[in-house]
């Protein structure tokens, strides 16, 4: 078996971001009248946003807010804060930009919207991914497989030749059934091994070759 592609998540892999959402959440969700907690964020850490509006909606009073214009304040909010400022995980553009350097087809599939995605890749050198697949763009999201069978799909590549790169449970399994060599590097939520998945506590030693050895 040959590395074929690299397909990424975004969101806790690719860039910190959930401290991002779970600020917002806490904040606006208190706002609303509802106690939400950082427990409580890490429950949503992968989630489809529209499952993770749907536990919103439940713990903030009747009549309070409309499910539409909680979703859009929120994901507002979390565009805005990563429009002004990303950080990267570490290793992860490292691995990104020498992935692109051996011509490694990567997709970065998230469970967040376009617009969010497009707030992140403000941040970063163009034409680092060839092929997006973003949360309202599927229909059934993470952890079921077909976001990441999409991105093999719009490659042109065998999932099972390709290694797909987490933070979260809900990722890691929709990872696992598309096929594919789970590279799972949890950071808010414990991931246990299972077979063809490395969990590692960074990505910083990871190289084209060694994503290849995976895979052998």
């Amino acid at each position: 078996m040959s590395l074929q592609a690299v397909l990424w998540d975004m969101d806790g892999t690719l860039v910190d971001s959930e401290k991002v959402w779970a600020e917002v959440q806490i904040e606006l969700l208190g706002s609303l009248g509802a106690i939400w907690t950082v427990e409580d964020c890490l429950q949503l850490v992968g989630s489809d946003l529209r499952d993770a509006v749907k536990v919103w909606m439940a713990r903030i009073p009747d009549g309070v807010i409309t499910a539409e214009a909680l979703a859009e304040r929120m994901f507002g909010e979390v565009i805005e804060a990563l429009r002004r400022e990303v950080e990267f995980r570490p290793g992860a553009m490292e691995l990104l930009q020498a992935l692109r350097k051996e011509d490694v087809p990567c997709a970065l599939v998230s469970a967040s919207y376009r617009l969010m995605i497009e707030a992140v890749l403000t941040h970063l050198p163009p034409d680092l991914f060839d092929v997006i697949i973003a949360g309202d763009e599927v229909t059934n999201g993470k952890p079921h497989p077909e976001p990441y069978l999409t991105a093999a799909a719009k490659l042109g590549v065998d999932p099972t030749q390709c290694v797909v790169i987490e933070d979260s449970n809900t990722g890691t399994e929709a990872g696992t059934a598309a096929g594919a060599y789970v590279v799972a590097v949890p950071q808010w939520v414990t991931i246990p091994e299972a077979p063809r998945r490395l969990v590692v506590d960074s990505l910083e030693p990871l190289t084209p070759e060694s994503l290849r050895t995976l895979l052998h």
